[in-house]
Protein backbone atom coordinates (compact mmCIF):
# COMPACT_ATOMS: atom_id res chain seq x y z
CA UNK A 1 0.00 0.00 0.00
CA UNK A 2 1.37 3.53 -0.91
CA UNK A 3 1.46 6.20 1.29
CA UNK A 4 -2.21 7.98 1.45
CA UNK A 5 -1.94 11.72 0.81
CA UNK A 6 -1.57 13.98 3.31
CA UNK A 7 -4.48 16.26 4.88
CA UNK A 8 -3.54 18.99 4.72
CA UNK A 9 -2.93 18.67 0.82
CA UNK A 10 -6.62 16.93 0.52
CA UNK A 11 -7.92 19.70 2.43
CA UNK A 12 -5.88 22.93 0.26
CA UNK A 13 -6.96 21.14 -2.71
CA UNK A 14 -10.38 20.62 -1.58
CA UNK A 15 -11.22 24.48 -0.85
CA UNK A 16 -9.27 25.84 -3.68
CA UNK A 17 -11.89 23.63 -5.66
CA UNK A 18 -15.06 24.29 -3.62
CA UNK A 19 -14.36 28.03 -3.55
CA UNK A 20 -13.54 28.13 -6.98
CA UNK A 21 -16.88 26.08 -8.24
CA UNK A 22 -18.77 28.00 -5.33
CA UNK A 23 -17.69 31.17 -7.49
CA UNK A 24 -18.83 30.16 -10.26
CA UNK A 25 -22.27 29.33 -9.58
CA UNK A 26 -22.97 32.42 -7.41
CA UNK A 27 -21.89 34.33 -10.64
CA UNK A 28 -24.87 32.76 -12.77
CA UNK A 29 -27.30 32.08 -9.66
CA UNK A 30 -26.91 35.90 -8.19
CA UNK A 31 -25.07 38.43 -10.50
CA UNK A 32 -22.59 41.10 -7.73
CA UNK A 33 -21.13 43.97 -7.97
CA UNK A 34 -17.38 44.81 -7.57
CA UNK A 35 -18.00 44.93 -3.77
CA UNK A 36 -19.69 41.15 -3.86
CA UNK A 37 -23.08 42.56 -3.13
CA UNK A 38 -26.28 40.67 -4.89
CA UNK A 39 -27.74 42.50 -7.72
CA UNK A 40 -30.89 41.75 -8.67
CA UNK A 41 -31.82 42.42 -12.33
CA UNK A 42 -34.71 44.20 -13.59
CA UNK A 43 -38.31 42.67 -14.86
CA UNK A 44 -38.57 43.21 -18.35
CA UNK A 45 -41.97 42.67 -19.16
CA UNK A 46 -43.82 45.77 -18.29
CA UNK A 47 -47.57 46.21 -19.63
CA UNK A 48 -50.51 46.64 -18.12
CA UNK A 49 -53.75 45.76 -17.59
CA UNK A 50 -56.51 48.30 -18.51
CA UNK A 51 -54.42 49.20 -21.84
CA UNK A 52 -56.10 49.37 -25.05
CA UNK A 53 -53.94 46.12 -25.70
CA UNK A 54 -55.34 44.54 -22.27
CA UNK A 55 -58.35 45.17 -21.33
CA UNK A 56 -59.60 43.40 -18.07
CA UNK A 57 -61.67 40.30 -18.71
CA UNK A 58 -62.43 36.97 -16.58
CA UNK A 59 -60.38 33.61 -17.83
CA UNK A 60 -58.40 35.58 -20.01
CA UNK A 61 -55.33 36.12 -18.33
CA UNK A 62 -53.11 33.26 -16.28
CA UNK A 63 -51.10 33.93 -13.45
CA UNK A 64 -47.65 31.34 -13.19
CA UNK A 65 -46.14 31.13 -9.79
CA UNK A 66 -44.02 28.72 -7.88
CA UNK A 67 -45.30 28.16 -4.46
CA UNK A 68 -41.87 28.63 -2.86
CA UNK A 69 -41.10 32.45 -4.51
CA UNK A 70 -42.26 35.39 -2.19
CA UNK A 71 -42.24 37.38 -5.17
CA UNK A 72 -45.28 34.94 -6.61
CA UNK A 73 -46.98 34.68 -3.20
CA UNK A 74 -47.51 38.30 -3.16
CA UNK A 75 -49.83 37.61 -6.02
CA UNK A 76 -51.71 34.89 -4.74
CA UNK A 77 -52.16 36.67 -1.40
CA UNK A 78 -53.76 39.40 -3.38
CA UNK A 79 -55.74 37.29 -6.12
CA UNK A 80 -56.98 35.20 -2.60
CA UNK A 81 -58.23 38.40 -0.58
CA UNK A 82 -59.93 40.15 -3.64
CA UNK A 83 -61.78 36.77 -4.75
CA UNK A 84 -60.39 36.31 -7.79
CA UNK A 85 -59.54 32.60 -8.13
CA UNK A 86 -62.40 31.87 -11.07
CA UNK A 87 -61.57 35.01 -12.97
CA UNK A 88 -57.81 34.68 -12.84
CA UNK A 89 -56.35 30.57 -13.07
CA UNK A 90 -53.16 29.66 -11.92
CA UNK A 91 -50.53 27.78 -13.15
CA UNK A 92 -48.15 26.10 -10.03
CA UNK A 93 -44.04 25.36 -11.71
CA UNK A 94 -41.63 24.18 -9.59
CA UNK A 95 -37.84 24.77 -9.53
CA UNK A 96 -35.38 22.55 -10.90
CA UNK A 97 -31.57 22.93 -9.71
CA UNK A 98 -30.86 20.40 -12.77
CA UNK A 99 -32.78 22.50 -14.78
CA UNK A 100 -31.34 25.80 -13.72
CA UNK A 101 -35.14 27.11 -13.53
CA UNK A 102 -38.87 26.67 -13.06
CA UNK A 103 -40.52 23.56 -14.68
CA UNK A 104 -43.80 23.04 -15.35
CA UNK A 105 -45.68 19.98 -13.07
CA UNK A 106 -47.77 18.76 -15.43
CA UNK A 107 -46.27 19.39 -19.45
CA UNK A 108 -48.74 22.35 -20.29
CA UNK A 109 -48.16 24.53 -23.21
CA UNK A 110 -46.34 21.82 -24.74
CA UNK A 111 -43.22 22.73 -22.74
CA UNK A 112 -40.89 21.29 -19.94
CA UNK A 113 -39.51 24.24 -18.71
CA UNK A 114 -40.71 28.24 -18.13
CA UNK A 115 -37.52 29.42 -19.52
CA UNK A 116 -38.73 27.29 -22.70
CA UNK A 117 -42.16 28.86 -22.60
CA UNK A 118 -41.11 32.48 -22.85
CA UNK A 119 -38.45 31.28 -25.41
CA UNK A 120 -42.06 30.34 -27.31
CA UNK A 121 -43.96 33.37 -26.27
CA UNK A 122 -40.71 36.04 -27.39
CA UNK A 123 -38.62 33.91 -30.14
CA UNK A 124 -34.96 34.92 -28.88
CA UNK A 125 -35.42 36.31 -25.45
CA UNK A 126 -32.70 35.92 -23.57
CA UNK A 127 -33.25 37.16 -20.27
CA UNK A 128 -34.53 35.83 -17.18
CA UNK A 129 -37.87 33.40 -17.22
CA UNK A 130 -38.98 34.41 -14.10
CA UNK A 131 -42.62 34.09 -11.64
CA UNK A 132 -44.76 35.30 -11.03
CA UNK A 133 -45.95 36.07 -14.80
CA UNK A 134 -49.17 37.31 -16.39
CA UNK A 135 -50.16 35.18 -19.83
CA UNK A 136 -52.76 36.23 -22.18
CA UNK A 137 -54.34 33.32 -23.43
CA UNK A 138 -55.72 35.50 -26.45
CA UNK A 139 -52.96 37.46 -27.47
CA UNK A 140 -50.52 34.86 -26.92
CA UNK A 141 -48.04 37.19 -24.78
CA UNK A 142 -46.33 37.80 -21.61
CA UNK A 143 -48.18 40.85 -20.08
CA UNK A 144 -45.96 40.80 -17.25
CA UNK A 145 -43.37 39.45 -15.04
CA UNK A 146 -42.89 42.46 -12.28
CA UNK A 147 -44.64 41.67 -8.76
CA UNK A 148 -44.97 45.20 -7.86
CA UNK A 149 -46.66 45.83 -10.63
CA UNK A 150 -48.80 43.02 -10.76
CA UNK A 151 -50.39 43.23 -7.15
CA UNK A 152 -51.62 46.66 -8.00
CA UNK A 153 -53.59 45.61 -10.79
CA UNK A 154 -55.29 42.56 -9.21
CA UNK A 155 -56.06 44.95 -6.72
CA UNK A 156 -57.29 47.87 -8.86
CA UNK A 157 -58.39 46.54 -12.33
CA UNK A 158 -60.31 43.32 -11.90
CA UNK A 159 -62.87 44.22 -9.77
CA UNK A 160 -66.06 43.77 -11.84
CA UNK A 161 -64.77 39.81 -11.60
CA UNK A 162 -64.29 40.09 -8.00
CA UNK A 163 -65.86 38.49 -4.92
CA UNK A 164 -64.46 40.83 -2.77
CA UNK A 165 -63.98 44.51 -4.32
CA UNK A 166 -64.97 46.51 -1.70
CA UNK A 167 -61.36 45.59 -0.38
CA UNK A 168 -59.08 48.16 -1.48
CA UNK A 169 -55.49 47.56 -0.44
CA UNK A 170 -53.98 50.32 -2.31
CA UNK A 171 -56.53 53.45 -1.73
CA UNK A 172 -55.52 56.72 -2.97
CA UNK A 173 -55.39 58.31 0.42
CA UNK A 174 -52.70 55.81 1.73
CA UNK A 175 -50.64 55.61 -1.52
CA UNK A 176 -48.11 57.86 -0.82
CA UNK A 177 -47.27 56.04 2.69
CA UNK A 178 -47.54 52.69 0.75
CA UNK A 179 -44.75 53.46 -1.72
CA UNK A 180 -42.55 54.98 1.15
CA UNK A 181 -42.77 51.25 3.28
CA UNK A 182 -42.19 49.95 -0.20
CA UNK A 183 -39.43 51.29 -0.87
CA UNK A 184 -37.67 50.75 2.51
CA UNK A 185 -38.98 47.16 2.98
CA UNK A 186 -38.19 46.29 -0.81
CA UNK A 187 -34.19 47.59 -0.44
CA UNK A 188 -33.96 46.28 3.09
CA UNK A 189 -36.10 43.26 4.06
CA UNK A 190 -37.82 41.75 0.77
CA UNK A 191 -33.91 42.14 -1.08
CA UNK A 192 -32.20 42.20 1.71
CA UNK A 193 -32.50 38.61 2.77
CA UNK A 194 -31.30 37.70 -0.77
CA UNK A 195 -28.47 40.04 -0.12
CA UNK A 196 -27.62 38.54 2.83
CA UNK A 197 -27.85 34.94 1.47
CA UNK A 198 -26.08 35.98 -1.69
CA UNK A 199 -23.40 38.11 -0.65
CA UNK A 200 -19.94 37.12 -2.00
CA UNK A 201 -17.64 39.54 0.75
CA UNK A 202 -17.63 39.67 3.98
CA UNK A 203 -18.49 43.52 4.03
CA UNK A 204 -21.36 42.84 1.43
CA UNK A 205 -22.83 40.60 3.88
CA UNK A 206 -22.38 42.95 6.98
CA UNK A 207 -23.70 45.87 5.33
CA UNK A 208 -26.92 43.89 3.88
CA UNK A 209 -27.22 42.46 7.54
CA UNK A 210 -27.36 45.94 9.51
CA UNK A 211 -29.82 46.76 7.32
CA UNK A 212 -32.20 44.29 7.37
CA UNK A 213 -32.09 44.10 11.07
CA UNK A 214 -32.45 48.08 11.58
CA UNK A 215 -35.01 48.24 9.62
CA UNK A 216 -36.88 45.28 11.12
CA UNK A 217 -36.17 47.10 14.13
CA UNK A 218 -37.78 50.20 13.02
CA UNK A 219 -40.93 48.10 11.73
CA UNK A 220 -41.71 46.45 14.94
CA UNK A 221 -41.75 49.63 16.41
CA UNK A 222 -43.95 51.13 14.47
CA UNK A 223 -46.17 47.51 15.01
CA UNK A 224 -46.35 48.47 18.48
CA UNK A 225 -49.19 50.79 17.75
CA UNK A 226 -50.50 50.04 14.43
CA UNK A 227 -51.91 47.06 13.54
CA UNK A 228 -50.77 47.24 10.43
CA UNK A 229 -47.78 49.00 8.63
CA UNK A 230 -50.47 52.30 7.23
CA UNK A 231 -52.36 51.89 10.67
CA UNK A 232 -55.56 49.64 11.03
CA UNK A 233 -56.27 49.27 7.27
CA UNK A 234 -54.57 46.15 5.62
CA UNK A 235 -52.19 47.51 2.26
CA UNK A 236 -49.95 46.12 -0.62
CA UNK A 237 -47.50 47.26 1.63
CA UNK A 238 -48.36 44.54 4.38
CA UNK A 239 -48.72 41.89 1.20
CA UNK A 240 -45.25 42.89 0.16
CA UNK A 241 -43.31 42.21 3.96
CA UNK A 242 -45.95 39.43 4.90
CA UNK A 243 -44.26 37.21 2.41
CA UNK A 244 -40.47 37.78 3.38
CA UNK A 245 -41.75 37.83 7.19
CA UNK A 246 -43.59 33.96 6.32
CA UNK A 247 -40.02 32.74 5.17
CA UNK A 248 -37.75 34.35 7.37
CA UNK A 249 -37.61 31.83 10.56
CA UNK A 250 -37.57 28.80 8.37
CA UNK A 251 -35.71 29.26 5.32
CA UNK A 252 -33.99 33.08 5.44
CA UNK A 253 -32.35 32.66 9.26
CA UNK A 254 -30.19 29.83 8.78
CA UNK A 255 -29.74 29.30 5.00
CA UNK A 256 -29.37 32.93 4.39
CA UNK A 257 -27.26 33.96 7.45
CA UNK A 258 -30.33 35.72 8.87
CA UNK A 259 -29.47 34.64 12.37
CA UNK A 260 -29.87 37.76 14.71
CA UNK A 261 -32.72 37.13 15.63
CA UNK A 262 -35.97 35.47 14.52
CA UNK A 263 -39.28 36.94 13.26
CA UNK A 264 -40.60 34.74 16.65
CA UNK A 265 -38.44 36.94 18.87
CA UNK A 266 -39.74 40.38 17.79
CA UNK A 267 -43.50 40.52 19.51
CA UNK A 268 -45.10 42.67 17.24
CA UNK A 269 -43.78 41.34 13.97
CA UNK A 270 -44.11 37.63 15.18
CA UNK A 271 -48.17 39.30 15.96
CA UNK A 272 -48.82 41.16 12.79
CA UNK A 273 -46.99 37.92 10.72
CA UNK A 274 -50.13 35.69 12.59
CA UNK A 275 -52.71 38.43 12.16
CA UNK A 276 -52.34 38.45 8.69
CA UNK A 277 -51.82 34.92 7.86
CA UNK A 278 -55.25 34.09 9.76
CA UNK A 279 -57.07 36.12 7.52
CA UNK A 280 -59.75 34.34 5.43
CA UNK A 281 -58.13 32.80 2.26
CA UNK A 282 -54.30 33.68 3.07
CA UNK A 283 -53.26 30.41 4.80
CA UNK A 284 -54.71 28.58 1.61
CA UNK A 285 -51.44 30.36 -0.51
CA UNK A 286 -48.52 29.46 2.39
CA UNK A 287 -46.87 26.40 1.40
CA UNK A 288 -44.53 25.56 3.99
CA UNK A 289 -42.99 22.54 2.82
CA UNK A 290 -42.25 23.40 -1.00
CA UNK A 291 -40.77 26.62 0.77
CA UNK A 292 -38.36 24.64 2.86
CA UNK A 293 -37.87 21.83 -0.27
CA UNK A 294 -37.45 24.40 -2.61
CA UNK A 295 -34.65 27.20 -0.79
CA UNK A 296 -33.04 23.86 0.91
CA UNK A 297 -33.34 21.39 -1.96
CA UNK A 298 -32.51 23.80 -4.85
CA UNK A 299 -30.12 26.28 -3.71
CA UNK A 300 -27.02 23.79 -4.51
CA UNK A 301 -24.13 26.36 -3.18
CA UNK A 302 -26.18 27.62 -0.12
CA UNK A 303 -26.80 23.73 0.65
CA UNK A 304 -24.52 21.33 -0.98
CA UNK A 305 -25.69 18.56 0.43
CA UNK A 306 -29.35 19.03 0.24
CA UNK A 307 -30.45 18.15 3.60
CA UNK A 308 -34.36 19.74 4.17
CA UNK A 309 -35.19 20.71 8.00
CA UNK A 310 -37.64 19.29 9.46
CA UNK A 311 -39.18 22.34 11.41
CA UNK A 312 -40.48 25.31 12.12
CA UNK A 313 -43.94 23.81 13.57
CA UNK A 314 -46.29 25.57 11.34
CA UNK A 315 -49.07 25.37 14.03
CA UNK A 316 -47.87 28.09 15.83
CA UNK A 317 -49.42 30.77 13.08
CA UNK A 318 -52.95 29.80 14.13
CA UNK A 319 -52.08 30.91 17.60
CA UNK A 320 -54.18 34.27 18.88
CA UNK A 321 -52.46 37.02 17.85
CA UNK A 322 -54.23 39.89 20.08
CA UNK A 323 -53.61 42.44 16.94
CA UNK A 324 -57.23 43.61 17.06
CA UNK A 325 -55.86 45.67 20.24
CA UNK A 326 -53.34 47.99 18.26
CA UNK A 327 -54.96 50.95 16.96
CA UNK A 328 -53.45 53.96 14.57
CA UNK A 329 -50.77 56.15 15.90
CA UNK A 330 -51.60 58.76 18.21
CA UNK A 331 -54.29 56.75 19.68
CA UNK A 332 -53.77 55.03 22.49
CA UNK A 333 -54.56 50.63 23.74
Amino acid sequence: MGKSLPPKFIIRTGYWVWTTMWKTMMSSLAPSDREGSYVRPSSEFRDTIGDSNFPAESGRYRLFVGMSCPWAHRTLVVRALKGLQDAIPVTVLSPSPLEGGWVFESGEFNCRTLAEFYQMAQPGYEGRATVPMLWDSQNQVIVNNESADLIVMLNNEFNQFATHPEWDLYPESLQSQIEQWNRKIYAAVNNGVYRCGFAQTQQAYDRACEELFSTLDEIEQTLAENRYLCGDELTLADVRLFTTLFRFDAAYFGLFKCNRKRIRDYPNLDGYLRDIYQISGVSETCDMEAVKRDYYGNLFPLNPGGIIPSGPDTDYFWQPHNREAKLKVGNRE
